[in-house]
């Protein structure tokens, strides 16, 4: 698991920097979405993609969401 909450952490980091938003701000919205189960839990095909992808599947993701 440890190396699923570094990676959660760096997903934060890659989004707040992508969106110049804040990491209070990029954290709120990952959890108000899901988004942090959703990291931990498809860690294993994420991990393995570029912060470019990162960012745009977690896009996605908030969106199909509602947000």
């Amino acid at each position: 698991m440890r190396d699923e909450v570094k990676f959660l952490a760096y997903c934060i980091e890659i989004y707040k920097d992508a969106k110049k938003i804040n990491g209070k701000q990029a954290f709120t919205l990952f959890e108000k979405y899901g988004v942090l189960d959703y990291v931990i839990d498809c860690y294993g095909a994420l991990h393995t993609t570029g912060a470019q992808y990162t960012v745009n599947d977690i896009d996605g993701f908030i969106a199909s969401r509602g947000g």
